[in-house]
């Protein structure tokens, strides 16, 4: 008897791998297939087309408008990012079609998921809502220097969620908006240059200004980055062996410190020329002889 059952039992699984059709599957998955590597190469040239559309039009926009490079970089690339989650959020949709799975039934269960983790969100939603009032309030564009929450650099993206800073070193750093609660933005307006140099208190101080400003004057007049000055103020401090001299002037955003290198050089170069000593630590040697 259980023979029989046995053999009864091979006999419907043979009927049932007849009745599947595994070449229909076969050609199911693989037509499948094409078609997600299919929508893959529409996201890739959409995504590439869109990005150089946004591009050329802020390009425009800034020739006739005549907006800052800066205020459009910041814009176009905000622009590109929402971009992008608009695009991504169409292709999962597309690609749940292909399954058979209803999109709106998954954005309906979405909804009342995302009401229900709501609260653990908010940060997300802080950090948008800052970089929309960073954005309206014009408080910082790309290319600016800033420094916000310990981190000090140059502004290379601004999105929804996140601003990127490149550090001096070289390092990028992705701050969440919502930690932009203060911020010092360096490229509004004309920098200063400044510089401390010290001459011997054996020397005229009359004679010394007149030497720096003189050297002053020659650097101006060979660096159209300088908009004001430099001018010598006069003695800043009395040192410890040095009377300090400070000078100063006013330059093109972010050239303050090529300015403050070549003066350094130059007032260097206009003492030594002068006789006029800068003074420096000097070590006594006295030998005891018995």
């Amino acid at each position: 008897m259980m023979g029989l059952d046995f053999i009864l039992g091979l006999n419907q699984i043979g009927i049932e791998l007849k009745d599947f059709d595994l070449e229909g599957l076969l050609i199911k998955t693989g037509y499948t297939v094409l078609k997600l590597i299919a929508i893959y190469i529409v996201y890739l040239i959409v995504k590439a087309a869109g990005n150089r559309i946004i591009h050329r039009s802020f390009e425009r926009v800034q020739q006739r408008d005549r907006v800052s490079e800066g205020r459009a970089k910041t814009l176009e690339s905000l622009t590109k990012n929402i971009f992008s989650y608009v695009l991504i959020f169409m292709i999962i949709v597309t690609v749940l079609q292909i399954f058979d799975i209803e999109a709106t039934a998954i954005l309906a269960g979405a909804g009342v998921v995302g009401l229900a983790i709501g609260f653990g969100a908010q940060g997300l939603v802080s950090d948008v809502v800052t970089g929309f009032f960073l954005l309206l309030e014009k408080q910082l564009d790309v290319g600016d220097y800033v420094t916000t929450a310990s981190y000090s650099g140059i502004v290379e993206q601004v999105g929804l969620k996140t601003t990127h800073i490149r550090g001096f070193d070289g390092t990028l750093h992705y701050l969440p908006n919502r930690e932009i609660t203060s911020l010092s933005n360096h490229s509004r307006g004309n920098m200063r240059a400044l510089v401390d140099i010290g001459i011997s208190y054996n020397d005229d101080i009359d004679k010394a200004i007149e030497v720096l400003q003189a050297a002053c004057d020659k650097v101006k007049s060979s660096n159209k980055s300088i908009v004001d000055g430099p001018n010598v103020l006069g003695v800043q401090t009395l040192g410890a062996s040095e009377v300090v001299l400070r000078v100063l002037a006013k330059t093109e955003n972010m050239e303050q410190w090529a300015v403050e290198r070549e003066l350094r050089k130059a007032l260097k170069e206009a003492l030594d020329a002068n006789g006029i000593e800068i003074p420096f630590p000097h070590q006594v040697f006295i030998e005891k002889k018995e």
